[in-house]
């Protein structure tokens, strides 16, 4: 293996893993999550199968967070512009 491809201390993933999880669009990340989450709640996994499958979750569920908040952040701003503009509708401030 390579450096990069070592995992690294205290995690089961790798760097290319956790590079690949970045990159997810958030439905990958989404129907990822709910795997890890299913083979955990089957069970039948040994204790570093479990990490493993907590650790992934983990890293998916905070990828598929980090993207609805960016959404979020997106609307709330479209939201405050429209609203400005709402505000300023009809005046002369919006014939600049």
């Amino acid at each position: 293996m390579t450096a990069a491809a070592q995992p690294t201390p205290a995690s089961s993933l790798t760097d290319k893993e956790r590079e690949a999880i970045a990159r997810m669009p958030y439905e990958q990340a989404r129907d990822e999550l709910i795997k890890a989450v299913q083979a955990l709640e089957t069970g039948g996994l040994d204790l570093d199968q479990s990490m493993r499958q907590w650790e992934l979750g983990e890293a998916l569920a905070k990828r598929a967070q980090g993207l609805l908040d960016e959404v979020r952040a997106k609307l709330d701003a479209a939201q405050a512009e429209q609203r400005a503009n709402e505000a300023t509708a009809g005046t002369q401030d919006n014939l600049s």
